[in-house]
Order: structure tokens, then C-alpha cells, then sequence
């Protein structure tokens, strides 16, 4: 609940940017900088939330960050100039950058505790839960203005949180941390092979999550500009990627627990490569629409991989620069793209996302026998 929650709230803000823009009166440039909150406040606080669930417990800081996320959300409609609106996206984007390193600290502890490889199932519930928001914020936006909507979202994600939090709060956090003699928990030391194998698995992640966040910014207009699909086609393009995702985070679990670790993320790196040089480079577009579907399906499990195997290695602080590192290349990815569209052209630019798919492939197969 609380993942289909995190992809609920984030996806109903995206929809709305728009009229927030309109509302605030800012330009493209001004509204880019001001976005840049979000990642700057997801960033800044990712890390420091891996010392929290460190010191309290993930299932504590997950329901703090529950409360946090609804409440932030309400801010953006409040706003009336680029600035304002940045500081606020500071606060949105702390309490998301919160959430997720403390939902996936969660996760990575019960999947220690069913001893089965169910990470990409709590993905997928992230992906369910985007494609309801934007869906439901497409539908309300005619009818609701931003503040109502944004509203009505603060008390839906209160109501889930107050439901759902009580449970998760009946069971404590595992790997309880032993304190120091001033009553302080003290995360445990890594050693320098343990916080490598770490790295490894964070720069796994950003690998892939570039390529997400090329795929949301760039594949509608790449249908549009360089096939010549129709508007609705085109916008159809990031939805059919986005429903693929989940349809392979769906069948992730069973998916792990046929192939293993290594073997899916180096299937799945093989197989975003080849549909992201097909979606990129093809001719027409449903030979287009194709390579975006099977994109989503080979990435769909090597984030959720690479964040679980480093929570294993190091527990929520793993979590943290796992879940840091990815989202630095979701950040990297669109205006990386930008730059080498006018540089060579916008289909050569997607052509990185399938270089970045190999790699992580390639380290997915390195890190075969990584162990804590």
C-alpha cells in the first residue's frame, strides 16, 4: 500500500504541472529550475533517511514519511511565482526522497524474512499506483483545479496511511541496531569490498532509471517528431512502456525465483538494449511502440534487483545510495538526451539508453558472486 501510495501522489503532481505552471506564470526555463526542487530535496535527504531507519526502524520512518508526503503535496497549489514554488517542491521532494528509502528498507527486510525474491512485486505496486493517479488526474483535471485536486489527494493519502500504518507499526523493524553508551544506534561499518559491491549495485540502478526517465521525457516526442505519429499514438507511447514495466514487475517474483539474481538482470539489460535500438532506430511506428514494450519489460526488474541486493549488503544505508545513485540517473537521462539531440539527433541520443542497458547487464554478470 504504501509503494502504490508513493506512485499515486507522485503521478497525481506530475499531471497537474501544467496548470501549475499557468497558475504561477513561470516559463519553461523558470519551472525546469523550480522542478529541480524535487530532485534536490529527494537527494539531500535520502541519505539521512538510511541513518533514521538506522536509528528508529524503517517501519517507524515509513509511516512518518506516509503522513509527510500527503501534507506536502497540497503545497505546489498554494504557490503564485517560480520561486515560491521551488522551496515548496524542496518539501515535496524530501518527503518523496524520504519514502522511498524507508518503503524499501521495509521490503528488503521482509524479503529476508519470506526468503523469497518478492521486491519486484512492492515495484509493481509503485507502477500500479502511478498509472491510477495519472489516470484518475487526466479524468478530474477539466473539472477540479489544482488546489481541490491536490487537496482531495492529501486526504486520500492520510486515510491510507492511517489504515495501513497501525499494521506496520505492530511489527517491528528488523536488524535492530546496538547502541553506543550515550544511547545512539551505530549503523553498522562496512567494509571497503561490502561498500564497492554497494556502489556497484547503485550504479546498476542508475543505468536503468536513466533510461525511465529518458523514455517519460523524450519517447512521446521522438513518435511524434521523427515517425510522425499522431499526437494520442504517440502519447500512448510512454503509457504502453509504463504498463510493460509492470507487467514484468508482476512476473518478477516467479521470474527470480526461475532465473536467479544474476541471470535476470543480465537478461533483462539484453533485452532493454535491443528493444531500446529497435524503439530508437525503427522505421515505422508500431515497430517503435514494440521496442518501448519490450524496453519496459527488460527493465522492469533490475532496479528493483539492484536496490534489494544492496539493502541486503547494508541494510537501509545501502538502500539510500542505492536508491541516491538511481535517482541521480533518472535526473541524468532527459537533459543528457537533450544535449546529444542537438548535438546528432534525437533517435542517436535514445541510442544511449540501450548502451547504459548493456551495462548494467555487463555489471549485473561482474557482480555474480558479490555476498556480504
Amino acid at each position: 500500500m504504501f509503494f502504490a501510495l508513493d506512485g499515486f501522489l507522485f503521478a497525481g503532481w506530475v499531471v497537474r504541472i501544467p496548470a501549475i505552471k499557468h497558475q504561477t506564470g513561470a516559463s519553461a526555463a523558470t519551472l525546469g529550475l523550480a522542478l529541480l526542487g524535487v530532485s534536490a530535496g529527494a537527494v539531500i535527504t535520502m541519505m539521512l533517511t538510511g541513518r533514521l531507519c538506522h536509528r528508529f526502524g524503517s517501519h517507524p520512518v515509513t509511516v512518518v514519511c506516509g503522513v509527510l508526503l500527503p501534507l506536502s503535496i497540497a503545497l505546489p497549489a498554494q504557490t503564485h511565482s517560480a520561486l515560491s514554488l521551488g522551496l515548496v517542491l524542496l518539501v515535496f521532494g524530501a518527503a518523496y526522497g524520504g519514502m522511498n528509502v524507508a518503503m524499501n528498507s521495509a521490503a528488503v527486510d521482509l524479503v529476508a524474512t519470506l526468503r523469497r525474491p518478492v521486491m519486484p512485486s512492492f515495484h509493481a505496486a509503485f507502477s500500479l499506483g502511478g498509472m491510477i493517479g495519472a489516470g484518475l488526474g487526466g479524468l478530474v483535471a477539466g473539472g477540479l483545479s489544482p488546489a481541490a485536486h491536490l487537496l482531495c489527494l492529501t486526504g486520500i493519502g492520510l486515510l491510507v496511511t492511517a489504515f495501513t500504518g497501525p499494521v506496520l507499526l505492530r511489527y517491528p523493524s528488523r536488524r535492530p541496531v546496538p547502541a553506543t553508551a550515550d544511547g545512539t544506534a551505530r549503523p553498522r561499518r562496512l567494509d571497503g569490498r561490502a561498500r564497492r559491491v554497494v556502489i556497484l549495485f547503485g550504479v546498476i540502478a542508475l543505468c536503468t532509471a536513466y533510461g525511465e526517465g529518458a523514455l517519460a521525457d523524450w519517447g512521446a516526442l521522438h513518435l511524434e517528431q521523427d515517425l510522425h505519429a499522431r499526437p494520442g499514438i504517440a502519447a500512448a507511447g510512454y503509457s504502453l512502456f509504463a504498463l510493460a514495466m509492470t507487467a514484468g514487475r508482476l512476473s518478477g517474483t516467479a521470474l527470480l525465483e526461475r532465473l536467479g539474481q544474476t541471470r535476470t538482470l543480465v537478461v533483462g539489460g539484453i533485452a532493454a538494449a535491443a528493444g531500446m535500438l529497435l524503439g530508437s532506430l525503427a522505421p515505422t511506428t508500431w515497430l517503435a511502440l514494440l521496442g518501448f514494450a519490450v524496453t519496459g519489460l527488460g527493465l522492469a526488474n533490475i532496479f528493483p534487483v539492484a536496490v534489494g541486493r544492496a539493502g541486503e549488503l547494508a541494510g537501509p544505508g545501502g538502500v539510500a545510495a542505492a536508491s541516491t545513485l538511481g535517482y541521480g540517473g533518472m535526473l541524468l537521462g532527459p537533459p543528457a538526451i537533450g544535449f546529444l539531440a542537438d548535438w546528432f539527433s534525437l533517435p542517436v541520443a535514445l541510442t544511449t539508453v540501450a548502451l547504459l542497458a548493456t551495462a548494467a547487464a555487463a555489471l549485473g554478470y561482474g557482480a555474480r558472486n558479490a555476498h556480504s
